[in-house]
């Protein structure tokens, strides 16, 4: 999985997609671009590159990788996502979503996922213990889970001093 982010005017931007409904597994959820790695990728970086070049058609050796967040297990497929962070030179153009696999894609602010409307969190009882879900609720769109988590470790890792 590769988190995009990019500089856009004063704030920053981040990449995330809308997975198509056509999908076996999270379909029609919002997420990062990515997805399972194939016997060509020599690394689970190559697989992230891979899949976002072919989702959304970025070039993603423009992208500076500068670290991961924590892995996460997703609670539907129970799948192991290793999130890579890579920064654009500026915000991404020319994306062209691939349709088997994105519906669209999202630009979205860092001052959108920051704001106090956006952010909640409800327990969910889930193979008997009580976990806590975190969403974001943007202009249309609702992001939660996996995805949500790792917006939210992104995030309170770049506004703590």
């Amino acid at each position: 999985m590769l988190v995009l982010l990019y500089l856009d005017g004063g704030d920053i931007g981040v990449l995330l997609i809308r997975r198509s409904r056509h999908l076996r597994s999270h379909s029609w959820e919002v997420a990062f671009p990515g997805g399972g790695q194939e016997s060509g990728d020599a690394t689970l970086l190559d697989t992230a590159k891979r899949e976002t070049r072919e989702e959304i058609g970025l070039d993603s050796e423009r992208a500076e990788i500068i670290g991961q967040i924590d892995r996460y297990v997703t609670i539907g497929s129970r799948s192991l996502v290793h999130p890579y962070v890579g920064v654009l030179p500026g915000p991404p153009s020319g994306l062209i979503p691939d349709p088997a696999e994105v519906e669209h894609i999202l630009l979205v602010s860092t001052s959108e996922l920051l704001s106090d409307e956006a952010w909640r969190e409800e327990i969910w009882p889930i193979n008997g213990t009580d976990r806590p879900i975190t969403f974001f609720e943007l202009h249309g769109e609702t992001v939660w889970g996996a995805t949500a988590a790792m917006l939210r470790q992104l995030l309170t890792i770049a506004t703590t001093r």
